[in-house]
């Protein structure tokens, strides 16, 4: 006798990381748009672009358009799906036992995956809408109030779950530092990054001064709370690491600072822009270059160091290409899709702007097929963690004993 089982049926708050890999990897998509489509008179491609250069593309670049268009609606599409599966999910799970044990512990800063989830498919459904939906743009004013309630009301929720976080391990103490060694308390700090970035796009896109400046605050004030946050758990969860060494299942949220810094750093172009466009604020081609190579310097140190603890407790082996399943696993995607996306951002608005390299020249594509293959990458990753989460499998029947 057997029965089908599947490690998802036990579902956790990390699941709404499936969801975040998803729309990470239609952003990818959407880089291969941003910066290899012309898009004259508003700083992101609408369809009405990507339809005038489908007019005059050569076979390879129209069968690439073509590609990231795909590319962004399976993955958009499965972002919102995976979205509704996880809160579907969630009321059940917080009023079970588990989810009431999680609830008492410094384990409930992984509701905060919830926000994170929430806020990249606000960027995911954005996203559809510019590529898909002809003359969108002429009614983007409108939208972008819309969009900035949507994300100050998820970054609201994440302020409150990480202020009752807050309340209980600093107004009652009892904080467990032996179950601090990993990187997993940065969680909250991920999903205010998030929201920032969400809320800087109307001040980076929008042409009415008083709906840019208003996004300029809000994503500044996340910006500020995410990067304190994050770097007193950072400073934290590596004391208690070299005190105890990391937990092997939750070895990467080593790497959680790699998108963190992908999302601080759009965030932070947004807002130049916004500087440059309404305020008055002007930065040169060499200072964004010297920016992005520093952010992208941070990544790759990470990089480092994530891969090589990886390699020490053999996390790999065990989790991904074994036979043991973890949810934490799929924190190893959304490294791999900020590597990528911040490079697409150095190459174009770094290297090319300042003329270390030409656009569409042999350098150009050598950088841009780094950052495609991190892409396809962490596209076989994704797929190998769904197979193995969310297809049922056969397990050995417990048979009562006589």
């Amino acid at each position: 006798m057997s029965r089908v089982t599947r490690p998802a049926d036990q579902w956790s708050p990390l699941y709404y990381l499936t969801s975040v890999g998803a729309g990470g990897l239609a952003v990818t998509f959407f880089m291969y748009l941003m910066f290899w489509v012309p898009h004259p008179g508003q700083p992101v491609p609408v369809a009405e672009d990507i339809g005038a250069a489908l007019v005059t593309a050569s076979p390879p670049f129209a069968a690439t358009i073509y590609l990231a268009l795909a590319g962004i609606a399976v993955f958009a599409a499965m972002n919102l799906y995976l979205l509704v599966w996880n809160l579907r999910r969630t009321g059940a799970f917080l009023r079970s036992p588990a989810g009431t044990a999680l609830a008492g512990g410094q384990g409930q800063t992984q509701m905060t995956a919830m926000p994170l989830a929430l806020a990249m498919s606000i960027n995911a459904l954005f996203i559809l809408g510019l590529v898909f939906v002809p003359g969108l743009w002429g009614v983007v004013e409108y939208l972008f109030p819309l969009a900035l309630a949507a994300f100050l009301a998820v970054g609201l929720l994440a302020l409150r779950q990480v202020g009752r976080y807050l309340s209980q391990v600093i107004g009652h103490g009892g904080f467990d530092w032996t179950a601090n060694n990993s990187l997993s308390q940065m969680l909250p700090a991920f999903a205010l990054s998030m929201v920032g970035v969400g809320l800087a796009a109307p001040a980076a896109m929008s042409g009415v001064t008083a709906t840019a400046g208003v996004a300029f605050v809000l994503a500044t004030v996340f910006l500020v709370i995410a990067v304190i946050y994050g770097a007193v758990k950072l400073v934290l969860g590596v004391r208690s690491m070299l005190e105890h060494g990391v937990a092997v299942e939750q070895a990467p949220t080593l790497l959680i600072v790699m998108p963190m810094v992908t999302v601080l750093s759009i965030l932070l172009v947004r807002l130049d822009h916004a500087l440059h466009v309404h305020f008055g604020g002007h930065s040169t081609p060499a200072d964004m270059l010297v920016f992005l190579t520093r952010m992208l310097s941070v990544q790759l140190g990470f990089t480092l160091f994530g891969l090589t603890i990886l390699a020490a407790t053999g996390y790999i082996r065990r989790f991904v290409t074994g036979s043991e399943a973890s949810v934490g696993s799929y924190a190893l995607i959304c490294p791999g899709v900020a590597l990528s996306v911040l490079m697409h951002f150095w190459i174009n608005k770094g290297l090319v702007a300042v003329g270390l390299i030409a656009k569409f020249g042999t350098a150009f594509w050598m950088l841009s097929g780094v950052a495609v293959a991190l892409q396809l990458s962490m596209i076989l990753l994704l797929v190998v963690l769904n197979r193995r989460h969310f297809l049922a499998r056969r397990a050995p029947a417990q048979v009562p004993a006589e």
